[in-house]
């Protein structure tokens, strides 16, 4: 016995008990192999014995004891940061160094983070049940989520409110499933039904209705960031991507299980390929912003690869699992159990998505089209056959006639540094140069650079008659800058002016009548820019001249001149040699092509959706983690797998580095929704609390993690997530069993003592009062004046302009028309573009998942309410309404008050609001209730 004991002494302390979490919780946040300070790593014994830190056997000669050690009164060297090293830690180190520095093979430290592996979000569902209450209030007793919330107030020493008034709660439900007020005759007829099924009668015709998907497909798009623009420099709008929009409304309203809904988000065009309907939720994957501007620099365009990848780990993350991976890119997450390698081992499933779009179609659809097409595409190779066949004669005829013409091409090509063209002198007001070949193409599709352009008198003095003129023609046009690229300009003889004409044509208009005999027109453009297109210069040219601008005739021609390419020359002979029959019979051909070509675009095409490219070529390994998140840092490789996160809790799957990413992807969404895996369920159940109540049970309902809100009700998240399973993952069924609960149906009603408790009514002692939403609030403003258009589905309405030259730029529209009045969910959303009422009240900008939206208190929101031409138009729209439904100023008080707040008004109400009328008009005091805070507000 005494010599085990002496054996063990010898060996040292224990590495993986003692020594390795000394070193991971003073040494690593510094010394690890993304951040090496002072190039030292101490993850591994590698990086240990690479800097030469131990002298095994010999603690005296190791610099690792020597910086940890303090010398006299000096402090020790390190560690630079957090505390240093207690006497006893330094003995420990010293200890193992003398005993050898064993380093377990394989081993490699992490630094911990602060939540582990057992943190509450990553533990298995409870199951247990509702728990025990004695002497429940009335109607407290018949929902289980009743049960969960009054032991809570019970252990505060809070009581719950009373019910809510049934207008209160028809507006409250009314708001909740369709984001729209309920209507004056609705709200009359579940005053009326005093039958004890009344409210849930409700609660079922709210959830039949359409309205509930378009409402609760928005808090969706916000959670998956649904933009319509590629965000980034460029922002292009994206014109098809509302497919996705709808499909997301459609899940919502038919109920479809969530689960397969978040896999089709992931794996649709794998899982259900050839099954338009939902193979377009893969659409998630590229539905977020993304730059693409490219980079010829391989290091830039990794990095840029690396970013888009990322964006869809963080959705990934945040929307189904309530994880932020993204803090995973660069290093082992500090906060929750999630280690970088686990970062790269979902970012692996990605590596095939690229963003864009693709046609989408049945099997079925393919087939007959392509049934249809096949007589038409014969049919045009064989007409196009013909058209070669004539063009070939014509060729050869030309090749034979090569030399004879040529001899007349006297003079030398275009030059770009200035080109002069003469002729008999003529009185001319206008001139203008045609452009029907570049001197890089043999067509002006691309336009023509001109610096300069000058035109001379005839005479013994000749003066260029052009100075004092304007250039005009059709000219690249930038909206977002006015005048940056114009398309007419004075000519002002400066060299530094240009004119750029996009077509085919500069017209110069001289400030007088002149007779003139010559012309000069130069382009010197940068050399590197010769072959750009902005920068062609003419290259097959006609000048013509006129003294009205309507009536115009040619004076000179490039005809004679050299051409400055092969096309070019080959046109000139071609169109020499082609014969009169030769023009008839293409003509004819060419008019058959037509008829072909417009017989085939006939033919029903698949939609072309922005759903993503799939590509096995670029999701090839191997996989290497991304040292401090850079691309061109490789580091150890890893294979496409699960979380280690979840390891001990959910069965977990790893794939060989060469499965097809097509596999990577639809594992990772079954994994993600598998029973076991507890985050989906949790995540997804609170999302449905959270807008029912204002806030989730989770208050952070993206982040599950350390640095994200514990929940308040944990048991009664785990039960209703255990529901959402039981119900097949359908939501309707939780919509029922909360807004059923006493707790959802009880009065907003403020008390005193209870807010002294709970100020924000987390324990849910009152029904938490709420703004309206951004959507809420213009749908409201609409459907109250009666223009609200119910017409869903199909390409979103525009609350801006839109230009683009290279980049887009977003101008919100001064009046609004009524093309604009559909629900704001069919808006087509722009990152990073404002459109007053939806940018005021808080509507997040798409650039990331937003699980929880702002709600903030400013003064744009009362000017813009107050003052846009949005909320003039509405209030006369609705002062409208009111003269067609009632007649007296009285009647349509009472009547404004029904549609905007559900109720009658006072008789102090109604008298102060018939003085406002008769003083102000109709039209000032619709103004006015649209602007009230009751409007808005639902309680």
């Amino acid at each position: 016995m005494l010599g085990v004991l002496l054996g063990l002494l010898a060996a040292g302390p224990d590495f993986g008990r003692e020594v390795g979490p000394l070193l991971e919780t003073q040494c690593l946040r510094c010394h690890n192999d993304n951040v090496r300070k002072g190039g030292l790593s101490l993850a591994t014994a590698g990086g240990l014995a690479d800097a030469l830190m131990v002298e095994p056997g010999n603690a005296d000669a190791s610099r690792l004891i020597d910086v940890v050690t303090p010398h006299g009164d000096a402090p020790p060297e390190m560690p630079h940061e957090g505390r240093p090293l207690t006497a006893a830690e330094v003995d420990l180190l010293r200890r193992w160094v003398d005993a050898g520095a064993a380093w377990p093979e394989g081993v490699t430290l992490r630094e911990p983070s602060a939540a582990g592996r057992d943190w509450w979000s990553l533990r298995p569902l409870s199951d247990a049940g509702p728990p025990e209450v004695t002497d429940p209030p009335d109607g407290w007793a018949a929902n289980p989520v009743d049960a969960f919330v009054l032991a809570k107030l019970r252990e505060a020493g809070l009581s719950p409110n009373g019910p809510a008034s049934r207008r209160d709660l028809i507006r409250r439900a009314t708001f909740d499933l369709h984001g729209l007020p309920p209507t004056p005759q609705e709200i009359t007829a579940f005053l009326a039904d005093d039958s004890p099924d009344a409210y849930r009668n409700l609660v079922e015709r709210l959830l039949a209705s359409p309205r509930y998907g378009e409402r609760w497909g928005r808090h969706w798009l916000d959670v998956v960031r649904f933009g319509e623009s590629i965000g980034f420099e460029r922002n292009v709008i994206v014109d098809n991507a509302w497919p996705f929009r709808d499909y997301v409304i459609r899940a919502f309203n038919e109920d479809r299980p969530f689960d397969a809904v978040i896999r089709e988000h992931l794996a649709g065009d794998v899982i259900a390929a050839g099954e338009p309907g939902r193979e377009v939720g893969s659409a998630f994957l590229t539905v977020g912003p993304y730059d693409d501007v490219g980079n010829q620099d391989p290091a830039a365009a990794a990095r840029i690869r690396a970013n888009t990848i990322d964006d869809m780990v963080r959705a990934t993350g945040e929307a189904f699992l309530g994880l932020s991976l993204g803090c995973a890119r660069c290093h082992d997450h500090k906060f929750d159990a999630i280690q970088q390698a686990d970062y790269y081992r979902v970012a692996a499933a990605f590596k095939g998505v690229r963003h864009g779009s693709r046609p989408l179609a049945t099997p079925e659809f393919l087939a007959e089209r392509a049934a249809k097409l096949k007589p038409l595409q014969k049919r045009k190779r064989a007409i196009q056959a013909e058209i070669d066949a004539a063009l070939a004669a014509v060729r050869e005829r030309a090749d034979g006639l090569a030399a004879e013409l040529e001899a007349a091409w006297t003079r030398p090509p275009v030059d770009r540094t200035g080109t002069v063209e003469t002729f008999e002198p003529t009185p001319a007001k206008f001139v203008r140069l045609i452009c029907d070949a570049t001197d890089r193409s043999a067509d002006a599709w691309a336009g023509f650079k001109i610096a300069e352009f000058e035109v001379w008198t005839a005479g013994e003095a000749p003066r260029n008659a052009a100075l004092g003129g304007t250039a005009s023609g059709t000219s690249r046009r930038i909206e977002d800058f006015d005048g940056a690229y114009d398309a007419s300009h004075a000519i002002d003889g400066d060299p530094k002016t240009r004119f750029i004409a996009a077509g085919k044509t500069l017209t110069v208009e001289l400030p007088e009548v002149a007779m003139v005999d010559r012309v000069v027109f130069s382009s010197t453009p940068p050399v590197e820019n010769l072959d750009h297109p902005f920068f062609q210069f003419v290259g097959e040219y006609r000048i013509q001249v006129s003294g009205d601008g309507d009536v115009w005739r040619e004076v000179a021609s490039g005809a004679d001149r050299r051409p400055p390419h092969e096309s070019i020359r080959r046109r000139r002979l071609e169109d020499a040699a082609r014969t009169a029959e030769d023009g008839a019979a293409l003509a004819r051909l060419r008019a058959e092509m037509r008829r072909v070509d417009a017989e085939i675009a006939a033919v029903p095409a698949p939609p072309n959706v922005w759903v993503g490219r799939h590509s096995a070529a670029d999701a090839k390994g191997p996989f290497p983690i991304a040292l401090g998140g850079d691309p061109t840092r490789p580091g150890p490789t890893v294979t496409p797998a699960s979380l280690s996160t979840l390891s001990e809790v959910t069965a977990g799957f790893e794939l060989p580095e060469d499965a097809p990413h097509t596999d990577r992807r639809r594992r990772l969404a079954e994994w993600v929704t598998q029973a076991d895996n507890p985050l989906t369920p949790r995540v997804l159940a609170n999302r449905v609390w959270q807008h029912h109540f204002g806030r989730g049970l989770v208050a952070t309902p993206n982040d599950f993690g350390a640095m994200g809100a514990e929940p308040s009700h944990p048991a009664l998240l785990d039960f209703l997530a255990r529901r959402l399973q039981a119900d097949g993952w359908r939501l309707k069924p939780l919509h029922r069993l909360v807004m059923l609960s006493a707790a959802y149906r009880q009065s907003a009603d403020h008390r005193a003592v209870a807010a002294a408790v709970d100020a924000d009514a987390r324990l849910l002692w009152r029904f938490p009062p709420r703004r309206l939403s951004a959507e809420e609030v213009r749908d409201a403003v609409l459907s109250v004046a009666g223009v609200l258009r119910h017409d869903g589905g199909g390409p979103g309405f525009r609350l801006y302009r839109y230009t683009q030259d290279n980049v887009a730029t977003y101008f919100p529209l001064d009046r609004p028309g009524p093309e604009t009045y559909r629900r704001a969910v069919y808006h087509q959303t722009a990152r990073a573009s404002r459109t007053d009422v939806l940018s005021d009240f808080d509507q997040p900008d798409c650039a990331f998942s937003s699980g929880r939206r702002t709600r903030t208190t400013t003064p744009l929101q009362a000017l813009t309410m107050l003052n846009s031409a949005f909320t003039l138009d509405m209030a006369e729209a609705m002062a409208t309404r009111l003269r067609s439904e009632a007649e007296m100023p009285d009647e349509q008080v009472r009547r404004a008050f029904a549609l905007a707040y559900g109720r009658d008004p006072t008789p102090d109400e109604t008298a102060a609001c018939v003085t406002v009328v008769s003083a102000h008009g109709l039209r000032a005091f619709c103004r006015a209730v649209l602007n009230t805070s009751e409007l808005i507000s639902v309680r």
